[in-house]
């Protein structure tokens, strides 16, 4: 399937006060991504990190579909090799993966402001790791998601056995990940996949009252705090707690720490800038 549009109408970007706002819009495919979207969605969440102007990100999908992944029907680049090589020669499914849909999850993982995934439809695959690597999740009442690798024949990539023992512990990860049933928006619930659920129709609101609340607060605390948790479970105690007193040295000395001193003694709401 060959897309007439240009990247930027299909991977849609712009920012409204404070507010990055990501939105998949190709429905002609469930916004299963082709190589090149993947890559402008890294490219997007690395440059809302470096922007002073984002304090909040929302990813959306548009349609009914929140994203079904990778685009398995999209030409896949090729890399030099000789004549008699195979197709596919040992080393490069790792590289593309590790290249690909790992670095996609990282990218919205090591983003340093928080990520508030819109989910409506389905996200499957790499879509749904799209969303348990986001901050905050709002599904809808027809949201489901799918860890369907091994519908394929083939195990999950895209940091999805990472993220998600880690949200619903090994048993019930590994469960999801054997059978590759649907996950309802009730389910996903109870399972800690989500925040919140509202209806289709206010996904998108729900999630940006999310992220306009976000956007309030002192950006870089949420950064250090993000970054910490995220590493967590990696961490022994004595290790997580020098890493938050460092995290917290960087962090009072920030415009935003001062400022909330300040409006504490002076009995006023704080107005944090983000820096």
């Amino acid at each position: 399937m060959t897309d007439e549009r240009s990247l930027d109408e299909i991977i849609r970007y712009n920012v409204n006060d404070g507010v990055a706002t990501i939105t998949i819009d190709r429905p002609e495919a469930r916004n299963a991504l082709t190589p090149d979207q993947r890559n402008r969605l890294i490219d997007l969440f690395q440059q809302v990190s470096a922007d002073l102007n984002v304090r909040a990100v929302i990813l959306a999908g548009t349609d009914k579909s929140f994203c079904t992944g990778a685009d398995l029907r999209a030409r896949q680049p090729k890399n030099p090799r000789p004549d008699d090589a195979p197709d596919r020669a040992v080393g490069e499914p790792t590289r593309m993966i590790a290249m690909g849909a790992q670095r996609l999850i990282a990218a919205v993982m090591d983003c340093e402001k928080p990520v508030v995934a819109a989910v409506s439809g389905v996200a499957a695959g790499i879509g749904a790791h799209l969303a348990f690597a986001s901050d905050i999740v709002v599904i809808g009442e027809s949201t489901r998601f799918i860890e369907v690798f091994v519908r394929r024949g083939i195990m999950p990539d895209g940091g999805g056995t990472y993220l998600l023992p880690r949200l619903v512990g090994p048993l019930k990860a590994k469960e999801l990940m054997f059978f590759g049933d649907d996950i309802d928006a009730d389910t996903a619930i109870s399972l800690g996949l989500a925040n919140s659920q509202v209806t289709d129709e206010e996904v998108l609101s729900e999630a940006q009252r999310f992220a306009d609340r976000l956007a309030t607060l002192p950006t870089r605390a949420l950064a250090y705090t993000k970054r910490l948790v995220n590493h967590s479970f990696e961490s022994d105690r004595q290790r997580a707690f020098d890493e938050e007193a460092t995290a917290q040295e960087l962090v009072v000395s920030t415009v935003d720490a001062q400022e909330g001193i300040k409006s504490f003694v002076e009995g006023r709401k704080p107005v944090f800038r983000g820096f």
